[in-house]
């Protein structure tokens, strides 16, 4: 493990507000596995699949009742369909069928997996931490306003809050850049699928019960 790693708190102005949060070096310092997090993200992206594809067979297109040629005499191999799978609008020889793609990772590859995910945004100072903050009513331009005193206005961003807010989620939802998440929902996926992690203050207590 690294040394503990301290970030200064911001405000949602930009500016530092003299306060240094410590982040726990079992979390943020750990050895990164690139192979828990291939596994963990493999798994999450598998999830993601519907697996409603489908084709049918022989016995499932319409048609076909009759006998398309007689059994002899014609020159031509015996028939018994016109929906064989060799003629024009037969049907399919070994073609997709529904399955689920779930993949198992157990519960302490998820949690390397998302330890990992955090250490290297840290080791790659791409992550963020903001005093909490909140909004009356659902407001887009001040949500933005604070992304830009951050210098993420640009960046794809996951803010991570402790806990769910209705007013700050649906006013970041038409952010194209950001996504919002509660710190013990955040996935492998979500961590590595953005260029910062902005952490509000209190979210920091809920990543280390989550994880620790």
């Amino acid at each position: 493990m690294r040394e503990a790693m301290e970030l200064k708190v911001l405000n949602t102005g930009g500016t530092e507000t003299g306060e240094v949060v410590t982040l726990r070096d079992d979390i943020f310092g750990a050895e990164i596995s690139e192979h828990a997090m291939y596994l963990d993200v493999k798994s999450i992206l598998a999830h993601k699949r519907q697996g409603t594809h489908k084709s049918k067979t022989r016995g499932e297109v319409r048609g076909g009742g009759r006998k398309p040629l007689r059994q002899k005499g014609t020159g031509n191999a015996r028939q018994g369909s016109t929906r064989s799978p060799l003629n024009i609008g037969g049907g399919t020889i070994f073609g997709p069928t529904p399955h689920a793609y779930d993949q198992k990772v157990n519960k302490k590859v998820k949690l390397l997996a998302r330890r990992s995910a955090l250490s290297s945004k840290a080791l790659a100072g791409q992550i963020v931490v903001v005093e909490d903050f909140r909004f009356e009513h659902i407001k887009t331009k001040p949500f933005a306003e604070i992304l830009k005193n951050l210098g993420l206005s640009a960046k794809k961003t996951l803010l991570l809050t402790p806990e769910y807010d209705m007013i700050i989620a649906r006013s970041g939802r038409n952010i194209e850049v950001l996504n919002i998440m509660t710190a013990d929902t955040a996935s492998t996926y979500d961590i590595l699928h953005s260029h910062t992690v902005l952490v509000q203050k209190t979210a920091l207590k809920t990543i280390e019960d989550t994880l620790g």
